[in-house]
């Protein structure tokens, strides 16, 4: 006992601290990551929401040509004549049928990555308060119990948020 607050529950509070940070560090990396690669993959290309293109460095346009609605995958497709014709094509694409972007139809909160991710996160806080909760049930010291609840209320509540999130998707779809 430290200044009348148990060992187990300074360990468990440090551990569930542990277990929030790392569904925090999760969740920034992996919407970081996305972001990432969704830049690089339509690199040098500009949507134009408006017209439903995609323009290329060149200015030439790239139309929707497929939608897939079960992969949530929308393929736009440059005209093979513009492409085979351009001073950038040997940089660009190989094919001689246009060059081809895939965009995803929808948001990173939306995707299924975002769901893996997010469920990952779930349960990482879902660990810290039972952690916390279990310690609440085995002390009964008040000291105890503020010290376990100053991370078991905000973990509640991010995990709460979290989840609404998370299972919202699954209702969409």
């Amino acid at each position: 006992m430290i200044d009348g607050i148990h060992t187990e529950v300074m360990l468990a509070d440090a551990y569930a601290l542990l277990l929030i940070g790392v569904a925090v560090i999760l969740e920034i990396v992996a919407r970081h990551s996305h972001r990432r690669s969704e830049h690089f993959r339509n690199s040098g290309f500009t949507y134009k929401k408006k017209l439903d293109v995609w323009e290329c460095p060149t200015g030439h346009h790239l139309t929707r040509e497929q939608t897939d609605f079960e992969r949530k995958i929308a393929l736009y497709r440059a005209p093979a004549h513009k492409c085979n014709a351009c001073h950038c094509k040997r940089d660009c694409t190989d094919s001689d049928d246009g060059r081809v972007l895939e965009s995803r139809l929808d948001a990173w909160l939306q995707s299924e990555l975002s769901r893996f991710h997010r469920g990952i996160s779930l349960m990482l806080l879902l660990l810290a308060v039972l952690i916390l909760a279990v310690e609440m049930f085995r002390h009964y010291d008040w000291r105890d119990w503020i010290l376990l609840g100053l991370l078991l209320v905000p973990a509640t509540f991010a995990g709460s948020r979290l989840s609404v999130s998370f299972w919202e998707r699954e209702r969409r779809s």
